[in-house]
């Protein structure tokens, strides 16, 4: 088996491969480059699941970010556990081949409880005095420690919200080579999100992204530089590539006005109880899943959706077939926007009774995908004062909420979800000439690539 090393660089595509990124251009013109037929959704665990199980999101069941746990009725987004992936791994298939396999997975998703030999993965702590505080989770355990001492904590709040920067990607770069150095892994997953940052903030504007392209550059220039002088082989792929949007629509505002949508009031709050509604949304980027659950007005809603602007499919349970998403998490209806649009989750039509929650960066708690956690309010006037007291308050052990974060879609300027237009909008996949000679690859053909890198 040849030692091969995968990056993931999320958002990466060809669009943005130019003067920015003077390393990743150079080195990409002298690979094999192809491009990716991207999954449907085109999201972070649905692409990841394919690459890794070879099978589309009707087998693997990972139909989204989150999706709606029917037995509980309730909306659960960004879950951890590897057995919620309904179909073995490529991991598994080489270790069944040869016993000395090994195998290293850094950050790609569904991390916990796989059957990887070693795992890191973002894991907070969550004491019973309500703060949240960096932390990352391991496999075997001992190994968060050690790379934290080595290290430093994992710098969980740069990984995602508005203080996203570089250094969790540099932390999970440098965590990659020493899990290399400890290990020395037959295969070696290492997921980069630096990009998906800047680019779903502002969409393709050059002015305003180089400096990311830039910073994701010289890590990608450090990593590949790394591995490739001890022999490894690389590859090189992303999951989907962000284009620019101008059009929030906001699908549960027109169920609930609809009389569909049921909502809870808490403490003079709203919250969606989605047991009890006749139709609700999961949104999640430029795809949402719409769960109909009294069958007498599914003709209405989908009537509704198909004559909404910005709404440019509405697949029921046949036509979701075409896609390889007819699955039963999957919605009654899944509908796709149009490339300048992207869904919310918004539920209320009064921001005044927004839940505690769409204020803050709370991923776990939000019934759909909220980008605008990129995004300080900007209506805060002092937002260094505003977050340094609920910092210290955090640091003094007292309850606070972090609510930073603006109502207004319209901030957000990229998105990604649907299948683009343009070959230089969707995902790459970059190797050594030797291994693939496709143009265009479709997404289960991943796998396989992967599997006769390491074979060969």
């Amino acid at each position: 088996m040849k030692k091969t090393v995968v990056i993931d660089i999320v958002a990466l595509s060809s669009r943005v491969i130019g003067e920015h990124t003077p390393f990743l251009k150079s080195w990409i013109d002298k690979k094999q480059h192809s491009v990716i037929e991207p999954v449907l959704p085109a999201v972070t665990c649905s692409a990841q699941s394919v690459y890794l199980t070879g099978k589309m999101p009707n087998e693997h069941g990972i139909v989204g970010n989150g999706w709606y746990f029917q037995d509980e009725c309730e909306i659960k987004f960004w879950r951890q556990s590897n057995r919620l992936v309904q179909s073995s791994k490529i991991w598994d298939k080489l270790k069944s081949e040869n016993p000395e396999f090994t195998c290293a997975n850094l950050f790609w998703w569904y991390n916990m409880y796989s059957t990887v030999d070693y795992a890191v993965t973002p894991r907070p702590l969550y004491p019973a005095d309500g703060r949240k505080m960096p932390d990352c989770h391991s496999q075997p355990m001992e190994l968060r420690d050690r790379l934290q001492k080595e290290l430093g904590q994992f710098p969980l709040f740069s990984f995602w919200g508005p203080n996203a920067n570089i250094s969790s990607t540099q932390w999970i770069a440098d965590a990659a080579k020493k899990v290399d150095e400890w290990y020395n892994p037959t295969l070696n997953l290492i997921y980069l999100p630096h990009l998906d940052y800047a680019l779903q903030k502002y969409g393709i504007d050059f002015e305003k992204i180089g400096k990311s392209l830039q910073e994701i550059d010289a890590v990608a220039a450090d990593l590949i530089t790394y591995f490739e002088n001890q022999g490894t082989q690389v590859i090189l792929l992303s999951e989907y590539g962000i284009t620019t949007v101008s059009k929030p629509i906001h699908i549960n505002r027109l169920l609930r006005s609809a009389g569909w949508i049921q909502v809870k009031n808490e403490l003079g709050l709203e919250t969606l109880d989605a047991g009890t509604s006749k139709a609700f949304a999961i949104a999640d980027h430029q795809v949402a899943h719409v769960h109909i659950q009294d069958e007498k007005v599914y003709e209405q809603v989908k009537s509704l959706l198909e004559n909404t602007p910005g709404i440019e499919k509405v697949l029921d349970k046949k036509a979701q077939k075409k896609y390889g998403l007819d699955h039963e998490r999957s919605g009654d209806l899944v509908v796709v926007a149009d490339q300048d649009s992207w869904f919310t989750y918004y539920f209320w039509l009064d921001d005044q009774k927004a839940p505690d929650y769409a204020r803050c960066v709370d991923i776990h708690r939000k019934p759909g995908y909220d980008p605008v956690e990129l995004v300080l309010d900007p209506n805060i006037k002092v937002p260094l004062l505003k977050v340094g007291s609920k910092v210290l308050k955090k640091k003094l052990g007292f309850r606070y909420l972090m609510d930073v974060i603006p109502l207004d879609a319209s901030l957000v300027k990229g998105a990604h979800g649907r299948i683009p237009e343009s070959d230089k909008d969707k995902p790459v996949f970059i190797s050594g000439s030797d291994l693939n000679s496709k143009e265009k690859l479709q997404p289960t053909e991943v796998f396989e690539l992967i599997y006769q890198a390491v074979k060969s």
